[in-house]
């Protein structure tokens, strides 16, 4: 079986699924790639047996078949061709696959297509459909605060709350949490669903930069995504999310309006200075003025800055890891960030200060205890 196509197209379409890839999977054919050839169309799988991505493109091919073929070599050998039409020849009986360019003959080993795992079809629900734009949007908005503690396997993915007129985005390592949620995608229905971090990391990565509609799909045990020729499927995570609106406090006296960029930098600098284990930077409140400032005891470091500010509130001091406030900080894009605070040893929340019509942001911060209130 011989299939024509051209080694840049098809070295795009592999390096846009290969991070499903494992260097040490649970099954040794998941090493492979999956070929199939049928109708002039090669569909190419990869697989961890958590998490599909298929794609597909066009080729010059008259017969069908399938093959797996090795990863690693395989995208190492067109990393390093000119781009030019390749001849692959599949042997299927003795699995063997041979590249052929304009100068030279590359023979390398596949493995039996019937061996590769099958990729589950989701059928269940019906299609929600997000632009690409504001699921990558939600997705940048989320993941940093998710957990990578695998014995809270929950918070080791991104909750999905889907309602008749919006989606929300939930992440929350215990020590903060991320609320993203969009007034303008409907589902036309309610789900919970947690959604794997290796998956939203996969398609974070794939999703194109011009607007697509993406196509979302779900059943009891997985998810399915699409957008042209590319699919992922993963499966859930099958366990209770924790009840996070409980833990957002209602009642903020203490609220705190200030640019963006300034504190980010100053908390930025100030950080240089605090303990290398605690990374613990502390915020004094007071009128019209934030004091932010730092210290290492262990080796008699300290620093502080005065920031100028609007604060509508009681004075107070709390203090934070800087850097799940630098992260935070870094991923509000609005010029005025407003944070809301009740006593120092309650979480504090982020927000922007004029959000977009469309979408609300809501960061909650743990805070960490100082040595002055304890």
């Amino acid at each position: 079986m011989k299939f024509i196509v051209s080694s840049s197209a098809l070295l795009k379409q592999l390096q846009s699924i290969n991070g499903v890839v494992t260097n040490n999977p649970v099954v040794p054919i998941l090493e492979n790639f999956l070929f199939e050839i049928e109708a002039g169309k090669l569909t190419i799988t990869a697989s961890d047996l958590e998490t599909s991505m298929i794609t597909e493109l066009p080729v010059e091919a008259r017969e069908t078949g399938r093959i797996a073929a090795p990863a690693r070599i395989l995208l190492d050998t067109l990393k390093n061709l000119p781009d030019q039409p390749v001849t692959f020849t599949l042997d299927e009986e003795t699995y063997t696959i041979e590249i052929s360019s304009s100068n030279g003959r590359y023979k390398l080993a596949g493995e039996n297509a019937a061996d590769f795992p099958r990729v589950p079809v989701v059928k269940g629900s019906a299609p929600i459909e997000m632009p690409s734009s504001s699921l990558a949007r939600a997705i940048n908005k989320t993941i940093f605060a998710v957990s990578t503690d695998e014995l809270r396997p929950a918070m080791t993915g991104i909750l999905v709350q889907l309602a008749d007129n919006q989606v929300t985005f939930v992440a929350t390592d215990g020590h903060r949490l991320l609320r993203y949620r969009r007034q303008d995608v409907g589902a036309g229905q309610t789900a919970n669903l947690i959604i794997p971090r290796k998956a939203f990391n996969l398609l974070k990565g794939t999703l194109p930069s011009e607007a697509t509609p993406v196509k979302m799909e779900f059943n009891q045990s997985n998810a399915f995504f699409s957008f042209n020729q590319m699919r992922l499927v993963c499966r859930l995570i099958d366990e209770r999310y924790p009840d996070y609106e409980n833990v957002i406090p209602v009642s903020n006296p203490n609220k705190l309006i200030i640019n963006r960029a300034e504190l980010l930098n100053s908390v930025r600098r100030i950080s240089i200075y605090s303990n290398k284990t605690t990374h613990q930077v502390r915020l004094r409140l007071a009128g019209s003025e934030l004091v932010v400032s730092a210290e290492d005891l262990d080796f008699s470091n300290e620093a502080k800055e005065t920031l100028s500010c609007q604060y509508d509130g009681e004075d107070m001091e709390i203090g934070f890891n800087a850097r799940f406030l630098l992260e935070m900080l870094s991923n509000i894009d609005s010029e005025e960030i407003t944070l809301e605070l009740s006593t120092p040893n309650r979480a504090g929340l982020l927000m922007p200060t004029t959000p977009d019509e469309n979408e609300s942001i809501l960061m909650l911060v743990m805070p960490v205890m100082l040595n002055n209130y304890v």
